[in-house]
């Protein structure tokens, strides 16, 4: 061989190295795209490029096992898949079975990989962690949902109203608001939803099942989301801030509510006498005294009440606890709002002033009292007969009388009131070391 022969060999197999570094590149991106391109025609020359022809072999190979790869496929609905195993968890679908079953709440799966998923919501194990952040998940795919809203990437977009979406699937529920589309119905009251997750979480309203525990006090919730607020009471997070005065709340709606102390707006009205209510709670508990409704009823005098909270104060009547004591005069109250107004006493704040004769007071509610002395109102009607009061603890007082109720009992003597202040001048009159 001559000299020249070695370097055109050298030269033929560096070109054929090269063509197989392009070979390999074109296959990394088509493994990409999920593309896989036919091998290039060209003919090595030379027993030193031995290495091409055994390339050439091993994609002829590559290509054939991707032939095979989905040659599993369900003869009931013509998905295929890559391994046997998960054609056969696929038609338990159609067949309803389900034998993988989870002994704390009873819920069953197609796969043993979904039950172990499922046992981190008992467990509380959240072993997939996003580094962006730190938020945890219980399993794989929910981390992969969340990297998205790190990417902001939301190509699919909705032609009717322009709300972008990161999948197409959530695109696909969201359409259903437009056309009005609810195919997942409730076998049990009839209810339909666009989504069948939202089947999924209503369903649980009818079994009763909380499958989402928290880990630290091992209360049950039915909606990861409710059980997402619930640890905020543990880690004293508040996401939400006033941007008005700085106070944080655990929920938006909590904070959304709170807004309307700097609006001053009242969007819920009584139909049936036209007062305004920041809260729809309020409205729901103020429409309880137009219908007569107390649900809540002391066990020990039968007295009722229209919330629960104020048969909790109610309580301390009999239990004669007066926990809230002031700093000032060390007098003791058993409801924090009298104790609240008590204060305003000693700090001499009366900012609500009547237009009428200037007296003023130190709440708003308290003036609105007053001014029914100059308009003569008087709102509050006794059901038994027709005399009517300018003020509801004057009514209740009253009505006593009717009644018969007498909760206010000398702890010496134990004779009962109808009135604290008919119980107070009892205790000056004949129990004089009490009343020190």
């Amino acid at each position: 061989m001559s000299e020249a022969e070695p370097s055109r060999v050298n030269t033929e197999e560096r070109r054929g190295l090269m063509e197989v570094k392009e070979e390999c590149q074109e296959i990394n991106e088509a493994e990409e795209k999920h593309q896989y391109p036919e091998p290039h025609n060209f003919k090595p020359e030379g027993k030193s490029l031995t290495f091409v022809n055994y390339y050439f072999q091993f994609l002829k190979k590559r290509s054939q096992r991707k032939e095979v790869q989905h040659s599993f496929t369900c003869n009931q609905c013509g998905k295929s898949f890559i391994r046997k195993q998960l054609l056969i968890d696929h038609i338990r679908i159609h067949l309803g079975l389900e034998p993988f079953t989870c002994d704390q709440c009873g819920k069953s799966f197609v796969r043993k990989a979904l039950l172990n998923d499922h046992m981190r919501i008992h467990t509380g194990v959240n072993p997939f962690a996003c580094l962006q952040c730190g938020k945890s998940f219980s399993n794989d795919d929910d981390l992969k949902l969340h990297k998205e809203i790190h990417i902001g990437a939301k190509p699919f977009s909705c032609d009717q109203c322009g709300k972008s979406f990161r999948r197409k699937g959530l695109l696909n529920d969201h359409m259903r608001v437009h056309t009005g589309e609810k195919p997942y119905l409730c076998a049990q009251c009839g209810k339909s939803f666009i989504r069948k997750a939202l089947l999924n979480d209503h369903m649980r309203s009818h079994t009763g099942e909380k499958p989402y525990r928290c880990s630290q006090c091992g209360k049950g919730f039915s909606l990861r989301g409710n059980l997402y607020c619930h640890m905020r009471i543990h880690t004293g997070e508040k996401p939400y801030k006033c941007d008005q005065c700085g106070k944080s709340f655990t929920l938006k709606g909590k904070l959304k509510h709170h807004y309307r102390i700097h609006t001053g707006a009242t969007p819920f009205t009584c139909n049936q006498c036209g007062k305004n209510f920041a809260q729809s709670d309020s409205l729901t508990y103020h429409l309880r005294s137009h219908a007569g409704i107390k649900p809540f009823k002391c066990d020990q005098c039968g007295k009722a009440f229209i919330l629960g909270s104020r048969l909790k104060q109610h309580m301390n009547v009999h239990a004669n606890e007066r926990p809230y004591i002031c700093s000032v005069c060390g007098k003791t109250f058993s409801r924090l709002d009298c104790f609240k107004m008590h204060h305003k006493v000693h700090t001499g704040v009366k900012s609500h002033v009547c237009s009428e004769c200037g007296n003023s007071f130190g709440r708003a509610g308290d003036l609105k009292i007053h001014q029914r002395i100059h308009t003569g109102e008087k709102p509050h009607k006794c059901s038994h007969c027709d005399k009517s009061f300018n003020q509801l603890g004057q009514l209740k007082i009253h009505e006593r009388v009717h009644t018969g109720e007498k909760p206010y009992q000398c702890p010496s003597c134990g004779k009962s009131f109808s009135s604290s202040s008919a119980r107070q001048i009892h205790v000056k009159k004949h129990c004089p070391k009490l009343s020190k």
